[in-house]
């Protein structure tokens, strides 16, 4: 299988408000990056459509790892919340439906496609890639608030 490596980021002015998403894809040293806007959403569900994005982009089944400063996004897979939601018919623990359930269905489905291990990465610190992703997001609000 290819190795990909992807970073992630979403980022939101107000919450609800306008939002972006970011993502670097990295495969055999190269590094494609993307980016996107929403007029009205939540920061979470930026967070959700940078990865949803990024792993749409495969063209076949990969081994990636997928790197962001989402504790919502990563805590959801590696704590095995998303286990639990499947169990409980897409509702929490606290008995409410799980917020977002559009994004979260399409992220399980392409992660059933490919062999994914989710990274926690500290936002706003020393991680380039990361940094860029969030470059990549917020710049795309200043976009949308410079045409409004």
């Amino acid at each position: 299988m290819k190795e990909v490596i992807i970073f992630t980021d979403g980022a939101c002015s107000g919450n609800p408000g306008p939002g972006g998403w970011g993502a670097v894809l990295v495969y055999a040293g190269k590094q494609l990056e993307i980016s996107g806007f929403a007029p009205m959403t939540t920061n979470n569900r930026m967070e959700l459509t940078a990865p949803i994005e990024a792993l749409s982009r495969l063209k076949v089944p990969c081994n990636v790892q997928v790197y962001s400063d989402s504790a919502y996004l990563v805590n959801a897979f590696n704590q095995h919340w998303i286990d639990g939601w499947l169990k409980r018919n897409w509702i929490k623990s606290d008995k409410q439906p799980v917020e977002n359930q559009d994004l979260w269905k399409k992220l399980l489905s392409l992660t059933t496609r490919h062999q994914v291990t989710w990274y926690k990465v500290k936002g706003h610190s020393n991680n380039v890639l990361n940094n860029r992703c969030d470059e990549l997001a917020t710049s795309e609000i200043k976009r949308y608030r410079k045409d409004d």
